[in-house]
């Protein structure tokens, strides 16, 4: 439970607070804050606190700017880093239009919004739990990212080879401090690559927690004189970072995916929410994987998923089921990559599971075979598809969705389109340095 406003200026008093940051996120997932002093909380705490909505990308037109920010009470939280002479905390806000009513393309508002369609199907939560990867590179003399690693360390390795751990810990101290609660910290398969592990919690609180634990992240690595990027793959010939969801459903307490009688004991309705993410698989992938640079992870032979399947034992599909049961029975999407808007992402995956319950869905058979060597021909006779192989396939596939189009709602989903349209024709226009090193001399 979030801390009542008399308990909020309590913990200011206490902590020292100097300044608020009124946070929320924009359509493309960037974390936006407007910071106010101390003295401007009360006119924040009884929403009244505007902003101009027609800077930040995806929201309102020059000529409707004007926007209310909400502060969500429960994601109250003092930054723990911050200077001893005058700390800084934040909440969370919600987007609300002059009319007060919720602004529709706010991310936030469009995950509850399919939250509430989940209630309304008989469910109470959905809880999620998400492993962000990320990579710390070096920061040159100027303080800005190089392309050199920290370390040569590899999948589990310790110090001396993993130098990236002492920044590691940090974060994890830092993200502690805050109420995080990590279950794992360890160095992954690419050298500089790293996942720190925190515990699940219903959709919109663990959402709001990636968004803060990419801030934390980046700060403190930043400390540390590293640079650390959730970029998809930003380098060629190793490992991408993935941010693999592990979903869930419950009516009360009750997890409605297990089922003691059930076949893998997973319940009817585990099954077809996995039928229904795997119809919309091809089709939400631009949401779970937003980015031109998203789709050069999404390839053979680097442990991310390429193809639209289930197993129960399987690493290589895109959807797997992990082996504990009771509470903890869940579904693993792997395909969607921390560049996504987590909001928005969540929300589709919600929307296509939904559809699959919704509708009866039966899930098609698993594949328990390493889908990397089979052929097309195989794939196809066991029924895999691919994922897109680019953004701009992703796009046109997304398009023609109705379902996850009603999940995005209107103005987020033309948007949305409409920038990741201009991203793809820049990248496809540019002249990039491969070009010239394969063809210069050659022509």
């Amino acid at each position: 439970m979030g801390l009542t406003k008399k308990e909020i200026y309590k913990k200011i008093e206490e902590e020292n607070v100097k300044f608020i940051r009124l946070q929320f996120t924009d359509m493309l997932g960037t974390i936006k804050n407007v910071e106010i002093p101390l003295s401007q909380l009360d006119k924040a705490l009884d929403n009244e606190m505007m902003f101009d909505g027609s800077s930040i990308e995806g929201f309102v037109r020059i000529e409707e700017s004007d926007m209310y920010l909400i502060p969500d009470l429960e994601t109250f939280v003092v930054f723990p880093w911050t200077s001893e002479k005058g700390k800084v905390a934040r909440f969370i806000c919600d987007i609300y239009n002059p009319d007060m009513t919720p602004f529709e393309g706010d991310p936030r508002y469009i995950l509850k919004k399919n939250l509430q369609k989940m209630e309304e199907l008989g469910f109470s939560a959905f809880n999620i739990g998400t492993e962000p990867e990320f990579f710390l590179f070096k920061l040159d003399e100027r303080g800005e990212p190089s392309m050199e690693l920290n370390d040569k360390g590899g999948y589990f390795d310790l110090a001396p080879t993993d130098l990236g751990e002492n920044c590691r810990r940090d974060i994890v101290l830092e993200l502690e401090e805050m109420g995080f609660e990590i279950e794992a910290s360890h160095h992954e398969v690419a050298p500089g690559q790293h996942e720190i592990d925190f515990k699940y919690s219903d959709a919109v609180k663990h959402c709001d927690d990636i968004q803060t634990f990419k801030l934390v992240v980046k700060t403190i690595a930043r400390k540390h004189g590293l640079h650390a990027t959730f970029m998809p793959k930003p380098l060629f010939g190793v490992n991408g970072s993935g941010m693999h969801a592990n979903m869930s459903l419950f009516k009360g307490k009750t997890n409605a995916f297990y089922d003691t009688e059930g076949e893998l004991e997973l319940s009817e309705v585990a099954y077809q929410f996995t039928a229904g993410i795997i119809k919309h698989a091809t089709n939400f992938t631009a949401i779970t994987n937003p980015t031109v640079n998203s789709y050069k992870r999404l390839v053979p032979g680097y442990e991310a998923p390429c193809y639209v399947a289930w197993s129960g034992q399987n690493r290589s599909p895109l959807v797997r089921v992990p082996t504990s049961r009771g509470l903890s029975t869940r579904i693993e999407v792997r395909s969607v990559d921390p560049a996504a808007n987590p909001y928005l992402a969540m929300a589709v995956l919600l929307a296509a599971g939904l559809d699959g319950v919704e509708n009866k869905m039966e899930a098609p058979k698993p594949v328990d075979r390493n889908i990397y060597v089979m052929n097309k021909t195989e794939r196809e006779k066991n029924g895999v598809q691919d994922l897109p192989a680019t953004l701009y396939d992703a796009l046109e596939l997304l398009k023609q969705d109705e379902i996850l189009v009603n999940a995005l709602g209107e103005h987020c989903f033309e948007h949305f389109i409409e920038a990741k349209e201009i991203e793809w024709d820049m990248f496809r226009t540019q002249v990039h340095p491969w070009e010239r090193e394969q063809y210069l001399s050659v022509y």
